[in-house]
Order: structure tokens, then C-alpha cells, then sequence
């Protein structure tokens, strides 16, 4: 399957700004930049794209175990460096919170890793992702 995804830039790094849009027109000539107050910017792409992954993946590993989730809730957030040239995402945080009936703290918890483990997006990034996993209990 594949998934594609265009971008345009125009300006110089610092003052540009582009468009982006998507196959599925979820997002369609949507503004970014590296100015925080216009449209999005690439990070906060790719911590949305960890979240989404990791939510799904979740769910099946949840779905594997014969727990049946009510919600997750998957927050990623992106550390930049831009003492690298070029700049670069040093770190993500990924904070988890998801309602699973008849679940042990255990049982999330090993859900949680095996999905860290099979997300897509996370066996795409090579950085460090950190993790926490936490069961709402009714």
C-alpha cells in the first residue's frame, strides 16, 4: 500500500512557508513553516504521525491479547536540535493513557511495549522515544 503526500516551499529557511497536502485530502494545501504561528511545521507532523501509528498499533496488540480498548489516548511529543546543522528531532515522548475494560496494569503495559516494538512510524524513526502507559480504571 502505498501513501503519498506533497510538499511546497517557498522562501529561504528562516522566513519561508509551504503547503502540504495529502492523498486522502486530510490535509489539503494546509501552511507550514518553521514559524510556530503559521499552519504546522514537520515535527509536529511526525510526533501526529507517531501518535496515530502507535494508537493503532496499540489497539491490535490490545485486540491480540483479547482485550477490547475503549479509547486511547496517544500524545508524541518532538524534541529539535538545532545545534545540529540542519537541525534534527533528538527525542519523542510518547504519553499514553487508554481506557481497556478487564485489563491488568501488567497486561496493558506488555500491550503497550509490543506495540512500541510493531508501530510503523516508530521502526521508521531512528531516535530515541521514550515512554509512559498508563490504565484508566473506572
Amino acid at each position: 500500500m502505498n501513501r503519498s503526500a506533497s510538499a511546497i516551499w517557498q522562501g529561504n529557511r528562516p522566513q519561508g512557508a509551504g503547503l502540504l497536502s495529502t492523498e486522502s485530502d486530510a490535509l489539503s494545501k494546509a501552511p507550514y513553516s518553521l514559524d510556530a504561528n503559521i499552519g504546522t511545521n514537520p515535527d509536529e507532523l511526525i510526533a501526529a504521525a507517531l501518535a496515530a501509528s502507535f494508537s493503532v498499533a496499540l489497539a491490535r496488540e490490545l485486540t491480540l491479547a483479547g482485550l477490547h480498548p475503549a479509547s486511547i489516548h496517544s500524545t508524541a511529543t518532538a524534541t529539535g536540535d538545532e545545534s545540529i546543522a540542519g537541525g534534527m528531532i533528538s527525542h519523542l515522548q510518547l504519553n499514553i493513557r487508554a481506557k481497556v475494560p478487564d485489563s491488568s496494569q501488567d497486561q496493558f503495559v506488555l500491550a503497550a511495549l509490543a506495540a512500541r516494538a510493531s508501530s510503523p512510524v516508530v521502526r521508521l524513526l531512528k531516535t530515541t522515544i521514550s515512554m509512559t502507559a498508563h490504565l484508566e480504571v473506572d
